[in-house]
């Protein structure tokens, strides 16, 4: 039987805010490397991929945070595949307070597989479905979103890639994004109201080299307020982020 991944973790100050809370992103890198330790374990990881010149890259992230754990917290962290459709696997990912009585974050992510050489979108049989764990913390896969077409967002900053962008597969890194639109909501807001939910959309390719345009729009909603995040390169949409807090 395919087991979960699961870890206890520390909060180390280097992964808080000012408000000493866990950053959106520093969830995403526990969540990444999760990903990374389990892939490994049901033989789907960097190096069994890299043999076929291929990686797994993310498609789309849905993340529900409860409540973000503080600086010093003790938290566990699970992950498991849990399928696949079409050219998409899915992976889910829950972090609990230590005694796993609290539930902290929720996360759905859907994942494509990439040819290295040439860059395209490959589909990849692999993952034999008694690896999978059929178990859903959010039930519907993470959705589809767009800026909407009826507004003008506003052009609040031009990030031109680097170094610390990088990862292994020589484009910008999946939590990178999620950086970037939290950098481009306002302070005040971001250092004030505690985000809730988070949706992002990788729709193409950023690499080395690459300026991302980086637009934001904002409105109050019923359930906060909703921040659209939409990075483009050379015009064409790179990534969309939906932010609600």
């Amino acid at each position: 039987m395919v087991e979960k991944y699961s870890a206890v973790k520390r909060i180390p100050s280097f992964d808080v805010d000012m408000s000493a809370l866990l950053k959106p992103t520093s969830f995403l890198n526990f969540a990444q490397e999760a990903a990374n330790i389990h892939a490994d374990y049901i033989g789907v990881g960097y190096d069994s991929m890299h043999i076929t010149r291929q990686a797994w890259v993310l498609s789309k992230i849905h993340v529900i945070f409860h409540r973000l754990p503080k600086w010093r917290e003790h938290v566990n962290i699970q992950s498991w595949h849990k399928g696949s459709a079409g050219l998409q696997c899915f992976r889910d990912f829950v972090m609990f307070d230590a005694e796993g009585k609290e539930k902290l974050i929720s996360a759905t992510t859907s994942w494509l597989v990439m040819d290295i050489d040439t860059r395209r979108l490959c589909k990849y049989s692999g993952l034999a479905d008694e690896a999978a764990i059929k178990e859903d913390v959010i039930a519907e896969p993470a959705p589809k979103i767009l800026m909407p077409k009826d507004v003008e967002p506003q052009l609040v900053m031009n990030h031109s890639v680097n170094y610390s962008d990088l990862d292994l597969n020589g484009h910008v890194n999946n939590v990178k994004y999620t950086e970037w639109a939290m950098n481009a909501v306002e302070l005040e807001v971001a250092t004030t109201h505690p985000l809730k939910d988070l949706v992002v959309n990788f729709n193409n390719e950023i690499k080395p080299g690459d300026t991302v345009d980086i637009f934001r729009y904002c409105e109050e909603v019923e359930s906060g307020l909703m921040y659209m995040i939409e990075g483009k390169v050379n015009g064409k949409s790179s990534f969309v982020a939906r932010l609600i807090f």
